[in-house]
């Protein structure tokens, strides 16, 4: 079983459900509670370049969209 998600297997197994109970516990992907891919963007997803501070969860790309909306300035 060659599958980019985990989750695309489940088609094949539903009339096997230990199987199906097997493949999820040593298959699923764990919940990551810190580090880098612990939090990701709330517009796009990316897990990378997350700005956390002050509760915004936001990449930088998404930020810099909509940081004049939300009361940001830009100082020179």
């Amino acid at each position: 079983m060659s599958y980019s998600d985990h989750k695309k297997v489940f088609k094949q197994l539903k009339s096997k459900p230990v199987k199906l109970n097997r493949f999820l516990k040593h298959n699923a992907p764990k919940e990551r509670k810190f580090g880098s891919k612990a939090h990701s963007c709330r517009l796009c997803g990316n897990p990378r370049a997350h700005i956390g501070k002050y509760g915004l969860d936001l990449c930088r790309r998404c930020f810099r969209d909509v940081a004049h909306d939300i009361g940001f300035k830009k100082y020179n």
